[in-house]
């Protein structure tokens, strides 16, 4: 948001997180509050973090305005996102329908010359910088056609900008379909698409077999206890690095609820992930081993091709 990073500079990342979001699916829940992102941004400075990637796209409160603000008060390095979720996150339908003719080319305006602002949120005052990234999003174990179209424009605007594709998988189901997709029918090259939310399905075969293609993997929102996934998340670490994968491996939070934050809610928030994850991995695995998850990884998987 303050302007190019050179990759070497990225330093200790958060790898998919939202500072600003708000889905039809989280109703009252809404992230909407620029003091709160940046007392979250500063906690996470405080546990070693210097760079947030903010995967909310086009249409979801993503504030785009704001996030140049937050990220000086925090010291915080902040990319943000363009691209399209689900449709079922969009309140106002009518909005989805009358972008999707146009996909690529919002895409691309939004990583080339500038982000717009979010229909149907406050106009920011504060400038639009470029978006650093492209989200898009599967289905439960299968890619609607809504999905297929979304990637298609993705892949669009990766090859005419260079810039990298994440994708958010449902449940962490249909990664290998994604793969297929973009990787393999689109040409997008493999190290320039990031596999998201794999942690939700521990099966490690199919995380091996995803990792074989090349794309990044992130495993995102390692701090909900309720959920059993969490229990395995060291043990499916452990096996892609046993397997040679471990330069593929993100880390993110994923705070998607005001109510999740540390810093203003009730947690874990944003500085668990350097709180009590890196120290975990880095006993479990290496300290070197731990750098590249939160660091080196990061700062090949969103650099531009």
């Amino acid at each position: 948001m303050l302007g190019d990073v050179p990759a070497g500079d990225l330093g200790v990342c958060d790898a998919h997180d939202h500072l600003f979001f708000r889905s039809a699916q989280l109703a009252g829940q809404e992230l909407d509050d620029a003091d709160a992102a940046a007392a979250e941004l500063r906690a996470f400075a405080s546990a070693g973090g210097r760079a947030v990637v903010q995967w909310t796209p086009f249409g979801l409160g993503r504030r785009a305005g704001l996030l140049a603000g937050v990220s000086r008060a925090a010291g915080v390095a902040v990319v943000a996102a363009t691209g399209l979720h689900q449709a079922a996150h969009y309140r106002d339908q009518t909005l989805v329908q009358d972008v999707l003719p146009r996909l690529a080319d919002l895409f691309t305006e939004e990583l080339t010359t500038g982000m717009r602002p979010d229909p149907g949120t406050p106009t920011d005052a504060g400038p639009l910088p470029r978006a650093g990234m492209i989200k898009v999003a599967g289905n439960f174990h299968h890619l609607d056609a809504h999905a297929r179209q979304t990637m298609i424009a993705a892949a669009e605007a990766h090859h005419a900008t260079g810039a990298p594709i994440g994708v958010h998988h449902e449940l962490g189901t249909a990664a290998a379909d994604v793969a297929e997709l973009l990787c393999g029918q689109l040409q997008v090259p493999a190290d320039k698409v990031i596999l998201g939310h794999l942690n939700r399905l521990p099966d490690s075969y199919l995380q091996r077999q995803v990792a074989e293609t090349g794309a990044f993997l992130a495993f995102d929102g390692p701090s909900r206890a309720n959920h059993a996934t969490d229990w395995l998340l060291h043990e499916c670490l452990a096996e892609l690095v046993r397997h040679g994968h471990e330069d593929q491996i993100l880390i993110g939070g994923d705070t998607t609820t005001a109510a999740a934050r540390s810093s203003t809610g009730g947690g874990p928030g944003l500085p668990y992930l350097l709180r009590v994850l890196r120290p975990r991995l880095a006993a479990e695995l290496g300290e070197q081993v731990a750098a590249k998850f939160f660091t080196a990884n990061p700062a090949r998987a969103f650099s531009w091709a």
